[in-house]
């Protein structure tokens, strides 16, 4: 038994090519929009990919361009085909085409499902990325002298002052690191002399961190030298002073930030699943109708589904189909060898 069977008469017909075709203009629409924001995904993380190790979320990106240039092609020919389908006699013409495109279109519909739950699934890589590229960056903000690293101050000062941000966990992993640079180190200074003894790595640790931690809506000027000090500063205490610089960490600021591009970009390629699956119905249902119509008679009723058998069945049918296959192929190979045996 048919699954959906519904019956279509020469005026319904007509009318439903017509909807579709109009429906396949607007899916191109939807094909540059879905290339839209994967283009503008992937110049968001062009700008950072100095703190992006892995770039996990390229892939995404990738994908939706893709898939939005592959939209554009699949439903200008849809429309093409929705057009001639308002014909029976033009419809001739795509008989052959048509069952290939409705599979072809299906499997594009599946992979516009998987690009919306990419765009779901990728916070945890997003974050581990970010932790490792922001490390990476921050352990290189002295070298400004050398070539190919050079940037990385400006690049983490812009980002900690864009996001109010500090740090990668916290403005505590300013104090792990020398992040100023031994050309702008006093030698002669017994002070800097011990700090760079005292570490075993012979790093100059110090506690503080970079001007663009500081928060300017601090009410006193930004103190960024010996923060966990209360006695090196008059009426000051560490713990209190939470608008002196920036608590939350770059990375935490930055995954929200991806992470909010992300859910919208998903929630924008689900709705264009949904609506490019409605369209695949519709096309489902002229073909089968259309194909029902005899050729000498185009103005009967005819009956359209979406399975020409339940789905069980169908399933049965596809597997039991691929299984014959395997079989003849088996069966050919084995014919083959007493040819190959004579011509030894």
């Amino acid at each position: 038994m048919a699954l959906l069977k519904v019956t279509f008469t020469k005026y319904k017909r007509n009318k439903l090519a017509q909807i579709l075709w109009i429906l396949n203009w607007l899916s191109v629409m939807t094909g540059i929009i879905l290339f839209s924001l994967g283009l503008f995904l992937k110049i968001e993380i062009k700008k950072r990919i100095e703190v992006i190790v892995k770039g996990e979320i390229s892939s995404t990106s990738n994908m939706l361009i893709s898939v939005g240039l592959i939209a554009c092609v699949i439903n200008f020919l849809g429309g093409k085909i929705c057009y001639d389908c308002s014909d029976v006699h033009r419809y001739r013409r795509w008989q052959l085409v048509l069952l290939p495109y409705i599979v072809f279109a299906f499997c594009f519909t599946f992979c516009l499902l998987v690009g919306a739950f990419m765009c779901y699934t990728t916070r945890k890589e997003l974050e581990e990325s970010l932790y490792l590229g922001l490390r990476e960056a921050i352990k290189f903000y002295k070298d400004t002298d050398i070539p190919g690293r050079c940037f990385l101050k400006k690049t983490i000062d812009m980002l900690q002052i864009r996001f109010q941000c500090c740090g990668n966990n916290s403005f505590r992993d300013w104090f792990e690191i020398q992040w100023i640079s031994a050309r702008y180190l006093n030698m002669a200074s017994r002070e800097v002399v011990d700090r760079l003894k005292n570490n075993i790595d012979g790093k100059f640790l110090v506690d503080g961190v970079p001007f663009s931690c500081c928060n300017p809506s601090s009410p006193r000027p930004c103190i960024q030298y010996h923060l966990t000090n209360n006695t090196a500063h008059y009426n000051y205490d560490f713990l209190t002073e939470e608008l002196n610089v920036w608590m939350r960490g770059c990375r935490e600021a930055l995954l929200d930030h991806y992470s909010y591009i992300m859910r919208s970009i998903g929630l924008v390629v689900l709705i264009i699943w949904l609506f490019e699956l409605c369209v695949l119905t519709g096309v489902r249902y002229l073909q089968t109708s259309l194909k029902n119509v005899p050729l000498d008679e185009p103005e009967l009723d005819s009956d359209g589904w979406l399975l020409e058998n339940s789905f069980v069945e169908s399933v049965k049918y596809n597997l039991n189909f691929i299984k014959n296959l395997g079989k003849a192929d088996q069966v050919s190979n084995v014919s083959e060898l007493p040819n190959i045996n004579k011509d030894i």
